[in-house]
């Protein structure tokens, strides 16, 4: 008992916990990109979608040195009407993040939102298709933003073909 007391005592940590802990305290601070323009949008499939219509602008897509991928996301309803965030997605531990939502008038608003796992009952869907056909194919990172765009003009990444996470 005394021996097991001794490993909760918050001292060890496994590896997993280490790589973890070291990628969240390695997040580079980032501030929202310009906001989309139409030129820029590339468009992507996700199942039962409801009608409506999703793109990722291109102009916007980067993989940090941190490797979160980050983009902003355009959602059009069946009606025109169209929500825009600027997201991240950290690929080796399967989360999604906003980190704001875009307004009417063009500009930003911060989101309070964390880091939340793809596994969630709350996750869209077009999240999981993000994650597991164009940005994290084998639950890695892409490489670059341009490896990101042909994987979206493409309609998938070449590697997440016939494998499931």
């Amino acid at each position: 008992m005394v021996a097991l007391a001794g490993c909760s005592s918050g001292g060890f940590q496994s590896d997993w916990e280490r790589q973890n802990l070291k990628a969240q305290a390695a997040e580079e601070q980032v501030d929202p990109p310009a906001y989309p323009v139409a030129g820029s949008l590339v468009e992507f499939g996700v199942l039962d979608a409801g009608g409506f219509h999703f793109f990722v602008d291109g102009a916007t897509l980067s993989v940090g040195k941190d490797g979160i991928v980050r983009y902003v996301l355009v959602a059009r309803s069946p009606d025109g009407v169209q929500n825009v965030s600027f997201e991240g997605m950290r690929c080796t531990t399967a989360e999604h993040r906003v980190y704001a939502f875009g307004r009417p008038d063009r500009s930003w608003s911060a989101s309070r939102a964390g880091w939340r796992s793809l596994d969630a009952p709350s996750v869209q869907r077009r999240h999981t298709t993000l994650y597991r056909e164009y940005f994290c194919p084998q639950n890695e990172p892409i490489r670059s933003a341009a490896e990101g765009v042909r994987a979206l003009e493409q309609g998938g990444h070449p590697f997440s073909k016939g494998f499931a996470r």
